[in-house]
This record gives C-alpha cells, structure tokens and sequence, in this order.
C-alpha cells in the first residue's frame, strides 16, 4: 500500500502480482480497494495488478466539494504516469466502470481493454434525483442514513443471509468513506455523459453485470453494448448491484477469456 501525491490530491494504491502487464481497478461508489480481493489471485497469475482508491474513498484524500468524470478520468491517467505505466487494461465497476468507459473513448493511446461491470452510461432525470436524495441524506445523517438501502443494493438477499460476517466488513467500509468524498463523487454521477459517446470507444469493452442489478439492468447493460463498437454484454446470475462480490467466480470467469487469464 502506498500514498502517492500526484499535486493537489493523494490517492491510497496498493500493488500486487509480477505479471508482464499491467491491469487497473477501480471500486464502486462507497467502496474501496479492497473490494476486489476475489479476483486478485486470478489476475496476478498474468498481470501487476495497480488498485487504488477512488478520490475521497478508503485512505484516498477529498480534494475538493465536488468531482467530474474529467477529474476521475484524469487521476488514473496521473497514477499511470506515476508508476510509469505506458499502457494498461481497466477494469471498474458502477462509478468505476463508467471511468472506464471515459477513459476507452478519451484516453485509447494508454488503455488496451476496458472491463466495465454493473454501470450505466447516462444520467436521466431520475437518475439524477437519485443522487440528489442521497446527498441530502447523508449531509442530514451521515453515511449511516444510506449504508443499509446500499447493502440492499449491492448484494442479493440470499447471500446477505448467508453471509453475515462479510456483510458486516463490506458495511464497515462503506461507513469508513469520507461522508464529503462520497458527496463529491455524487455530483459526478450526475455529470454522467457516456452514452452518446460510446460509438467512438477505440478499445474493446466487456459489459458485465448482476441479473438482479437494478441500479445498472441487464437491458440498459445491453444497450451500452449495442452502442459500442463490438461491445458484448455478459450477464453474471444471481448477482446485485456489485456481482464480483456477490458471485466471485461467475463474474471470475466471464472476465477471464476477455483478460487472457
């Protein structure tokens, strides 16, 4: 785990694996790093694996009231040039996999293939009335007013039932965030302007998301798809809103021919 300044924010990263390529994660709104530990063990068996935490998430600092997909875009472009990384693949997931999706289209010079699971690519009205209900919720009562409603969300309620040790870790991280870097990256979900632009990604992207996402459906997935230039859709069963915890090796293995492994 390492601090790295990169001039005006600092981002919490973590490296693992000695693979000859390099693959970059990006966590959930609400989450962290370590949200990927199912899959570390998978991908270092080809790539260095660089996750970091997303501004004003985890041990990553709050550098400002509010975020743009212009300012996550271009923290993953500084940390690649921090660790001299000329070329990566991406995988992120939600607000993660719509930086992604940003960075297939603006920055295809530096990323190989994008991952993108369990996200949408616009923001309509309701959509953005969402975030804005979310965001006066936690400024009247914290982290605490909406951590159980994404729980629900994020994970079936099977599994949350017969998981409850790690839906308690998964709870303790999201009430570690930075209730104003939270805040921050909702206002970046309401910027939310992918769609329109995905005709022009110049990388392979594989959509992959939860039959039971309601946050990110399955036919709003397809349609992102369809607006991509061979994009394909893979849908993981029995799996919510965050499908690489809730169905660890489904989700393994609908990424693994994508990714070589």
């Amino acid at each position: 785990m390492s601090r790295v300044d990169l001039g005006g924010r600092v981002l919490n990263t973590r490296v693992d694996g000695k693979g000859d390529q390099w693959i970059i994660l990006s966590n959930s709104l609400g989450a962290d790093l370590s949200m990927w530990d199912d899959q570390i063990a998978s991908l270092t068996a080809r790539y260095k694996v660089l996750r970091y935490d997303t501004r004003g998430h985890g041990g990553s600092d709050t550098p400002g009231a509010m975020a743009t997909f212009a300012d996550l875009n271009g923290d993953v472009i500084a940390l690649m040039d921090h660790f001299k990384i000329e070329k990566a693949a991406f995988m992120g997931l939600s607000m993660g996999g719509m930086t992604g999706m940003g960075l297939a289209v603006d920055h295809a010079d530096r990323i190989t293939r994008v991952v993108c699971a369990d996200a949408r690519a616009d923001a309509p009205e309701p959509f953005r009335a969402n975030w804005d209900a979310r965001i006066a919720a936690i400024e009247a009562g914290g982290l605490e007013a909406i951590v159980d409603g994404t729980l629900a969300s994020w994970l079936t309620e099977d599994w949350r039932a017969a998981n409850p040790d790690r839906v308690a870790q998964i709870r303790a991280m999201v009430l570690a965030n930075d209730p104003q870097g939270y805040i921050a990256c909702c206002h970046a979900l309401k910027g939310l302007d992918c769609l329109r632009r995905l005709p022009e990604a110049k990388v392979p992207i594989l959509f992959v998301g939860g039959d039971q996402d309601m946050g990110a459906a399955p036919a709003v997935m397809q349609a992102m798809a369809d607006a991509t230039p061979g994009g394909v859709y893979t849908q993981i069963p029995n799996a919510a809103h965050v499908a690489n915890i809730n169905a660890p090796e489904a989700f393994n293995a609908a990424i693994a021919e994508f990714l070589g492994l």
